[in-house]
């Protein structure tokens, strides 16, 4: 019988889908890389999340594997090139999490636009802050989107009601907004004039890794206020870190960062981190923007149908 191996928590309707398709399923969650080096060679089938990672050196012990999916839409984890030459078909589902991503980064600049975190723990301890907590609004705003993909255009729909002017910028895309009325197709020069927020939506490649550095924010005329929901490699922590400092990031909304392993921090890490720690005017969550119970569902039904039709099934 065929095998397949998931190494995440999914959904239970792809493990029933995979049953039906007549595959022997090894559930295990909460599987370590090393030992999907040492059980791989079997398997027809892999299902991954990040924690996986599909280098030569895994890809060449997984003798009979003919497909990847890949629960999300990172795919700076597998080495596709390498996948393709050996035959082995990799597939995506950046749109059954790119809705849970948008609500999330709405929600926390809503939060942060508000004071809602702070005056939360204040009003719980019977302390009562009116103007302290005065927050700001966001129509007649201008928000600028770094990146026009799956994440990036559910983020803008999330956006449309509120009044705001919303650039868009997207390196290898054109014409791109042409039948979207509620964004503007941008060049960086204008974002860098004009923007009062800017949002990243980037996949991880070689080219973004450190692209937001203190240089890159010299350039905004005016102070921003900072959203990262993509990847935490693309802005340095230390750059965050001096922008607040110096006021030119007047808050950020954080739900990725250099490194997502805190057991793992360096003395400098831990220090570093601790300090943005400290800023009121920070928002952060452990990358789980795309983690809704809708999008678990959705990753799961997106990765079924291409797997299905890979073997020839509708």
């Amino acid at each position: 019988m065929k095998k397949i191996l998931i190494t995440d928590g999914v959904h239970p309707m792809l493990l029933e889908g995979f049953q039906e398709m007549g595959f022997e399923v090894d559930y295990h969650p909460k599987i370590s890389l090393a030992k999907v080096h040492d059980m791989i060679a079997p398997y027809e089938g892999m299902i991954i999340n990040s924690k996986i990672i599909c280098d030569i050196e895994l890809l060449d012990k997984a003798k009979q594997l003919k497909f990847i999916g890949r629960l999300g839409s990172g795919m700076e984890i597998i080495d596709q090139v390498y996948a393709a030459q050996k035959g082995i078909a990799v597939f995506s589902a950046p749109d059954g999490n790119c809705d849970a991503v948008g609500e999330h980064a709405l929600a926390m600049l809503l939060a942060l636009a508000n004071n809602s975190i702070q005056s939360d723990q204040q009003v719980r301890q019977k302390i009562w802050r009116r103007e302290a907590n005065r927050g700001f609004e966001l129509a007649y705003k201008t928000i600028a989107l770094i990146g026009f993909g799956h994440t990036g255009s559910a983020f803008a729909r999330k956006l449309r009601g509120l009044d705001m002017t919303i650039l868009v910028y997207d390196k290898y895309k054109t014409n791109y907004a042409d039948d979207l009325d509620y964004v503007e197709e941008s060049t960086m020069e204008r974002i860098f004039k004009e923007a009062d927020i800017v949002s990243f939506h980037l996949p991880l490649t070689e080219e973004v890794i450190h692209l937001a550095d203190d240089n890159y924010f010299k350039k905004f005329k005016k102070n921003i206020l900072l959203i990262n929901t993509s990847r935490g490699k693309v802005i340095p922590t230390q750059t965050i870190i001096n922008g607040l400092q110096s006021g030119k990031l007047t808050g950020a909304c954080l739900d990725v960062f250099e490194n997502e392993k805190p057991h793992t921090f360096t003395k400098k890490e831990t220090e570093c981190y601790n300090q943005l720690y400290q800023f009121p005017n920070v928002i952060l969550s452990p990358h789980v923007a795309g983690w809704t119970v809708e999008s678990k569902y959705k990753l799961s039904a997106i990765l079924l149908k291409k797997i299905r039709k890979l073997y020839g099934l509708t």
